[in-house]
């Protein structure tokens, strides 16, 4: 028996043998070509039907997992409009005139070598979801497109990674979990293997040796360990570990309708983290207290330059308050930026630069801006709605976001609409500057929230998506614990609430602490909230 230590991205047990991915893309060879116009419409013709089955991809995610989990589709969709990835892969067939093919493979390497230097947002730490394009594009100019995935018998995927186009084909029962030598916890792939419940460990290196396929193998995803060809006391073992976490999946749905309460009486709030309108069922199903975030920003994602009207937004939300009755709903005022880039903000406008997101782009963009402010305001008539604004940094965006409400509400007023004028703002706690001055903050609004995924990248000055520096990554870093305490601290002392909103939330490690401390809410993705509560249940 062999046993292999890497890093767990999906926690579960699966059993079965070992298949390896092998991509279906040819040998690109460096074809000189005469007719370069020819080339360029091939590409052309390649990239228009990329562009469709990314759509198709994004819809079938989108129902599968959620908006906010489909994102990858929408990134590659940017990467193949994108007018550097272009300019790169034209000026190879005009200039050198060579074929689309190798134009694309080798316009790929410059693009992600450019972006990554020149810190082009949603390009750093994504760089296989370039890569996922560049594949892609170049299957369907060879028109080499077969699915390796669809097996007979069911298997452990392994991989030197594996793009987000991929992930999605796993079907339910086929793919027991997956294994790879590369990747990050935070890539697209990653979050996927989470949703769709698939055991996988990824960084294995070269420890993952091709010698291996077709061998039995153990994925322990609570663990991060693998057991190849594992003997009977192992196997035994494992198989025991399987059962018992099917059969404490299944005694969580006896939690639903309980309370969320220590032994010794101490309350806390469970709630849900939504990203569009087709997450509030599993909400619902999942017996969550409320929504705790919802990120309004994939409402506006897979929709080329059209931004999402007034009335279509205040609909989407008017549903979420409606089904949530008399339960919170926290709507998170559009959070652009990063790996969620938008088409109709363009030029040199587009979020491509580090830090410019959240409030300083609805600020910049007021129509917008309004535009939301009004539908969010709206729906607060049918529900226990609040509004909270992201990456706040300063105690000046406050009172700008303050004063642009106060024009919302001011709007809605002469338009005789309804809405809660004692509606509930609230901030997001995400940077070492909200954490410093969070006393002064909890005088100026009403409830706060701590997004721990990026208050670690900004105080540990690491994206949570760089290979590179994931090992510097962490979560329970003493600092941010102690800016945890602080805030939370500061908040409280002015009579206000405060919760956590990111994948902390759902440590269970950590849950015993956060109570401790006095966090009043955990929101969490719907599939977490019954064990979350198991969790708060058993604390003395």
């Amino acid at each position: 028996m062999i046993t292999l230590m890497g890093k767990k991205v999906s926690e579960g047990i699966a059993i079965g043998k070992i298949s390896f991915f092998k991509r279906t893309t040819k040998e690109v060879k460096q074809i000189y070509v005469k007719d370069v116009e020819k080339e360029i419409t091939r590409l052309q013709r390649a990239k228009e039907r990329a562009i469709q089955e990314l759509k198709s991809l994004y819809n079938e995610a989108a129902a599968e997992v959620g908006e906010a989990n489909a994102v990858a589709f929408e990134i590659q969709q940017k990467v193949v409009n994108d007018d550097d990835f272009n300019r790169m892969v034209t000026s190879i067939i005009l200039e050198s005139k060579l074929n689309a093919e190798y134009a694309v493979m080798e316009g790929t390497k410059s693009f992600i070598e450019e972006g990554l230097t020149a810190e082009k947002g949603y390009i750093s730490g994504h760089e296989i979801d370039v890569k996922d394009v560049s594949t892609r594009l170049i299957n369907i100019l060879s028109r080499n497109w077969r699915d390796k995935l669809l097996i007979d018998e069911p298997f452990v995927l392994a991989a030197n990674e594996l793009y987000p186009s991929e992930t999605m084909q796993f079907e339910q029962g086929k793919a027991l979990g997956f294994i790879t030598r590369y990747g990050t916890i935070n890539s697209h792939t990653a979050i996927l293997a989470r949703t769709k419940g698939i055991p996988a460990i990824i960084g294995l290196g070269d420890a993952l040796k091709d010698d291996y396929a077709g061998k039995t193998v153990i994925v322990d995803g609570f663990e991060g360990k693998i057991y190849i060809e594992p003997d009977y006391s192992t196997l035994t073992k494992m198989q025991f570990k399987q059962d018992s976490n099917l059969a404490v999946t299944q005694n969580l749905e006896r939690l639903k309708g309980k309370e969320n309460v220590t032994q010794s009486g101490q309350r806390i709030d469970v709630c849900a983290n939504i990203g569009g309108k087709e997450d509030i069922e599993s909400v619902l199903r999942s017996d969550a207290g409320g929504i705790g975030l919802f990120r309004t920003e994939f409402i506006y994602m897979n929709r080329g330059k059209n931004m999402p009207s007034e009335e279509e937004q205040y609909k989407i939300y008017k549903n979420a308050a409606e089904a949530m009755g008399t339960q919170p709903v926290v709507l998170r005022t559009a959070d652009f930026g990063d790996d969620k880039p938008i088409d109709f903000v363009s030029g040199n406008d587009q979020v491509e630069t580090f830090g410019y997101r959240g409030v300083r782009i609805s600020l910049d963009k007021e129509e917008m801006f309004l535009t939301q402010l009004k539908a969010m305001l709206r729906a607060s008539a049918h529900g226990n709605v609040s509004i909270i604004f992201p990456m706040i940094t300063s105690l000046e965006e406050i009172a700008k976001m303050k004063s642009l409400v106060k024009k919302a509400m001011d709007m809605l007023d002469y338009e005789k609409q309804d809405y809660n004028k004692e509606i509930r703002l609230g901030a997001m706690i995400e940077t070492p500057a909200a954490v410093m001055i969070s006393s002064e903050m909890a005088r100026e609004l009403d409830f706060f929230s701590i997004g721990t995924n990026d208050l670690t990248q900004f105080t540990l000055a690491v994206s949570r998506n760089n290979e590179k520096a994931a090992k510097y990554y962490d979560q329970k870093h003493p600092a941010l614990l102690k800016m945890i305490r602080i805030v939370t601290n500061n908040v409280h002392l002015e009579g206000k609430k405060i919760s956590i909103c990111g994948d902390l939330a759902a440590e269970l490690d950590m849950t015993e602490f956060f109570i401790k401390i006095g966090i009043d809410e955990l929101s969490v993705t719907p599939p977490q909230v019954l064990a979350l509560r198991k969790k708060i249940r058993e604390i003395q």
